[in-house]
């Protein structure tokens, strides 16, 4: 019968999809925090003086001073704290870029959790449930919360609130059943990030397969998510063999569009594991460094530009792994 909803399912939707670097965490990693010990440094971080009420994370195209948030993890997923200004490396293009702004706090995100409810999902709704409990409950107290679900169509079940109960209760009216319209609802949650409250803005997606019902494209989606300023999680959780092409191409689809933000893909084959990457990625948005600069050759041409992170770190340390947004858009006036 199940096999039956999936082949339904399946009509009409092909994706491109450009492999990129996923997380894939097995019952043995570690996803915990890791702190290296800097020089010592003042009090306070470096923060331009309009930046300083909690507005952080951003890449803001129409300004001259671009924010690049970062991520660092070891080979473990474990999130790396501690690490100064010297200790990052900031290109445009192929021109480095000096690092005028450098802090690191755990300021408020306005963040979207978008659910899979389709019929598929019905053998993992339990644990997608406890997922989001576990990041909700590891979030900033001050963070800010919507939830949609997606199948045959993306539905706003709960606009931003603070109190995470209000998002709790709603996960209780969440059946799976119908198709999967992920990019629809990718879409649809970009948008309704225009009434975040904070500039620091992330979706979460936790799904179980490929697009097979969206209007949108995959092309439109990537290049909507270019122009955002919005980090896209995903959380996958996939079944060990694929019974359409569309659920063959899921895992790349989701890394694709996590990885055009500088954001985490995690592709799990058990969904037991949902609720500890669901808390990590929490801990994620809670340890990001902000690095920001102004363009040595500033240009007006609204033109995408690439950006490029590296670790400059002493010998002898292990290897890491930096996570940034890949470019942004110029401003065109």
């Amino acid at each position: 019968m199940q096999a039956g909803k999936q082949m339904l399912c399946s009509i009409g939707f092909v994706a491109v999809a450009v492999m990129m670097n996923m997380s894939i965490l097995s019952a043995q990693s570690a996803i915990d925090e890791v702190h290296v010990q800097p020089r010592a440094q003042s009090g306070k971080p470096e923060v331009p003086g309009a930046l300083a009420q909690g507005a952080t994370a951003i890449i803001r195209k129409s300004v001259e001073l671009v924010l690049v948030p970062v991520t660092v993890m070891d080979e473990s997923n474990r999130i790396i704290t501690g690490l100064a200004r010297e200790n990052f490396q900031l290109y445009e293009g192929k021109h480095a870029q000096p690092i005028k702004h450098f802090w690191k706090e755990d300021t408020p995100v306005s963040v979207g959790i978008v659910l899979d409810i389709s019929g598929s999902m019905d053998t993992k709704i339990e644990r997608a449930r406890d997922a989001v409990a576990a990041m909700l409950t590891a979030s900033n107290p001050q963070d800010e919360f919507f939830l949609m679900t997606f199948a045959d169509r993306p539905t706003l079940v709960q606009d931003f609130t603070p109190n995470v109960d209000d998002i709790q209760g709603q996960l209780f009216f969440t059946k799976p059943k119908g198709c999967t319209s992920l990019i629809d609802a990718i879409v649809m949650a970009i948008s309704h990030m225009r009434s975040a409250r904070y500039q620091r803005k992330a979706l979460v997606i936790i799904s179980d397969g490929g697009d097979n019902r969206s209007r949108y494209t995959e092309k439109e989606v990537k290049s909507l998510i270019k122009e955002a300023d919005v980090l896209v999680y995903s959380i996958g959780v996939f079944d060990t063999e694929f019974r359409t092409m569309e659920e063959r191409l899921g895992p790349e689809l989701l890394a694709t569009i996590s990885g055009l933000t500088g954001a985490s893909a995690y592709a799990l084959d058990n969904p037991k594991h949902l609720p500890a990457v669901a808390e990590h990625i929490a801990n994620e948005l809670r340890n990001q460094y902000i690095l920001g600069y102004s363009p040595e050759e500033p240009r007006r041409d609204g033109k995408w530009r690439k950006i490029k992170v590296k670790l400059a770190l002493p010998r002898g340390l292990q290897a890491l792994r930096v996570q940034a947004r890949s470019g942004y858009y110029g401003p065109s006036q």
